[in-house]
């Protein structure tokens, strides 16, 4: 089982402990946020990984090789010379998801107790091309999916609502937890390139009737440490 770990985000939010460290490094409850998403991904599983990097990207393999990389077996890295967001990162790393089986993508910032393996089994249910964990959260950016649970849409970054695709039933607003499981055929699809952003390309592959579902994870912990006063214990 393989999967991708996003950190090469620049923690702006978390100065000045990112003035010194990647975000992936800066600690909660004694352990630094990659070593949380990495035993959480091992315990699921994953025996491979890519994580990308940028900001201070030089200290992660470092610290991984200094802790035996937490079980991974292996593990591979993407450097970005210039940031590409959720989806250029994503598909710079193809090359590694050369297996033909599905894997998870993980924001290096996101603690949560969500259950990896019950996202993965409703992921090869599905046969999407993409299953979002998603839950029923306060968020400014939420995602609109109907009733069968695929992404219809989202609130725009400018106000009002985008939608790429007609509803089946109602729809709902929900928040993404930075976790997902993919297939690979999704490489195939990206037309977009340079800097973009995952759920660019979803609403478009969406709007084209391509399978991304929501994976109902209401019951779970999970916080976004993107800001100085989330630094804390789930």
């Amino acid at each position: 089982m393989k999967a991708m770990v996003f950190a090469a985000g620049c923690g702006q939010r978390l100065r000045p402990l990112t003035d010194t460290r990647p975000k992936a490094l800066v600690e909660v409850a004694g352990r630094t946020l990659l070593e949380h998403v990495v035993r959480r991904l091992v315990e699921a599983g994953v025996t491979e990984a890519i994580i990308n990097l940028h900001h201070l990207g030089e200290q992660i393999p470092t610290f991984l090789e200094q802790h035996d990389c937490f079980g991974l077996r292996r593990v591979a890295y993407s450097a970005e010379s210039t940031l590409l967001g959720t989806g250029g990162g994503l598909k710079q790393a193809a090359w590694f998801f050369d297996d033909g089986n599905p894997f998870f993508v993980h924001n290096t910032d996101v603690l949560s107790t969500i259950d990896l393996n019950a996202l993965l089994l409703a992921h090869r249910r599905s046969q999407a091309l993409a299953t979002l964990a998603v839950m029923a959260r306060p968020t400014a950016r939420p995602l609109y999916f109907d009733s069968a649970g695929r992404l219809i849409g989202r609130r725009s970054p400018t106000g009002g609502d985008e939608l790429v695709r007609a509803a089946e039933g109602t729809i709902e607003p929900l928040g993404f937890c930075g976790i997902q499981a993919v297939s690979p055929a999704v490489f195939g699809q990206m037309s977009e390139s340079g800097s973009f952003g995952i759920t660019e390309a979803y609403l478009r592959l969406a709007g084209a009737k391509a399978m991304i579902l929501a994976h109902r994870v209401d019951g779970a912990k999970w916080r976004d440490c993107g800001r100085l006063e989330d630094l804390r214990p789930l």
